[in-house]
């Protein structure tokens, strides 16, 4: 995976000598486990073969990032877009399963594109209480001449039950005032003075304009071909699990989901079934011991886009060529 890169870009490289380091991390399994055995690990494996092993109701939080029904490459290994039916068929292979994964109490997140949301609206129905969609703006993608240019993204946000954990003080929006009113007596109304900013804390909507992608100047960014910002990740995370709950991402990627999970003091569960992704993820697992920051989220809130300078200065501090994750193995290992 490691590619000649621009100066200044700061995508994260795996070398041979860290796809060595960081295939000790991770683990299979072949046989009913504990919740113990599979906490704060990558499971390197197909999704299929691991669910009859894993531990019934153990997960607080689910966050999933299946791939869409399009034709995509994930460094090699190919998902063919299907005909809808099919789509449908595949989605019910697995989320019945990962439901039983599930406390009764857990909430459940479910990212789609605009035409995956569809089939996996009609699935997700049949086993879950739906709360809301989620909108998102996605301000990347390629322009086209006779449609309409795809900039947005679905997130489902489902419940076991009647009984789930939201925590909308959590995850409260930073936004800059525009009309800044004063009281009588001159004080702001409903905002906050910093200096010459004027901001204001504002209850989050399913219509999220604040999230940046990933991209070659971020040192989160990889060559995921999906990988999902961390700050998107982070607002899940943080409205609906508590510190030291449990979150599982059965579609793991690059590490994103487990990566803020530790940053923010949760326990995590990731599956991924590609080697190099799964050494990735636990490259990033072992810079969350360096550094905790998520891009957009300081101070207990997040900000809107491109308004704190203070925390892009943080970005700027260089990657060490080799992390190690303190909490598997020590340096001489």
């Amino acid at each position: 995976m490691m590619k000649p890169r621009a100066p200044r870009n700061r995508t994260l490289n795996l070398s041979l000598v860290e796809q060595d380091l960081y295939s000790k991390y991770w683990i299979s399994l072949n046989q009913t486990t504990s919740v113990d055995t599979i906490l704060n690990k990558t499971i390197c494996q197909d999704l299929l073969q691991t669910l009859p092993h894993l531990p019934k109701h153990f997960v607080d939080l689910l966050i999933v990032d299946p791939p869409y029904n399009l034709d995509k490459d994930f460094n090699g290994r190919k998902f063919r877009q299907r005909h809808e039916k099919d789509y449908v068929s595949w989605l019910n292979s697995w989320i019945p399963y990962v439901k039983n994964l599930l406390k009764p109490t857990a909430s459940a997140y479910f990212c789609a594109d605009w035409k995956t949301s569809i089939p996996l609206h009609s699935v997700l129905k049949e086993h879950f209480w739906i709360r809301n969609r989620i909108t998102w703006e996605r301000e990347k993608g390629r322009g086209a001449s006779t449609n309409w240019k795809n900039a947005c993204e679905d997130i489902w946000f489902c419940s076991v039950s009647d009984n789930y954990y939201f925590d909308v003080e959590a995850v409260k929006l930073k936004r800059q005032v525009i009309a800044p009113y004063r009281t009588s007596t001159g004080k702001p109304k409903d905002w906050d003075e910093m200096g010459e900013d004027r901001y204001r804390l504002t209850h989050p909507s399913n219509l999220w304009t604040d999230i940046t992608v990933p991209f070659w100047s971020m040192p989160e960014n990889t060559d995921h071909p999906t990988q999902k910002p961390e700050k998107l990740i982070a607002k899940l995370i943080l409205a609906s699990s508590k510190v030291s709950d449990v979150v599982f991402d059965p579609f793991l990627g690059s590490g994103t989901t487990s990566v803020v999970a530790k940053k923010l003091n949760r326990r995590f569960v990731g599956i991924e079934i590609e080697p190099e992704y799964c050494c990735l993820a636990e490259k990033r697992l072992a810079l969350a011991d360096l550094d905790i920051s998520i891009q957009g989220y300081s101070d207990g809130v997040f900000w809107e886009r491109n308004t704190l300078a203070a925390q892009q200065k943080k970005q700027l501090g260089r990657v060490p060529e080799i992390a190690v994750r303190s909490d598997i193995l020590s340096p001489e290992d």
